[in-house]
């Protein structure tokens, strides 16, 4: 697979491989891991909303004193 960058965020990864002693595949890969998890929970997150409404759970905080 081949993907192009804007030519400012690839000075940027290049720069950021080179400080970090990485290879600019590793940190795609591990930054597109962490993209598609965080935007996984975001849609469980908003799928889940109705049922945590209905149980008048409407922060974090909430959620953990009813679990604890």
């Amino acid at each position: 697979m081949a993907v192009s960058l804007p030519e400012k965020l690839a000075k940027e990864l290049e720069s950021f491989a080179k400080e970090t002693g990485r290879s600019k595949r590793d940190i795609i890969r591990e930054s597109l891991s962490i993209y598609l998890w965080k935007a996984k929970l975001k849609l469980i997150k908003k799928k889940l909303r109705p049922f945590a409404k209905k149980a008048d759970l409407i922060t974090e905080e909430d959620v953990f004193k009813k679990i604890s």
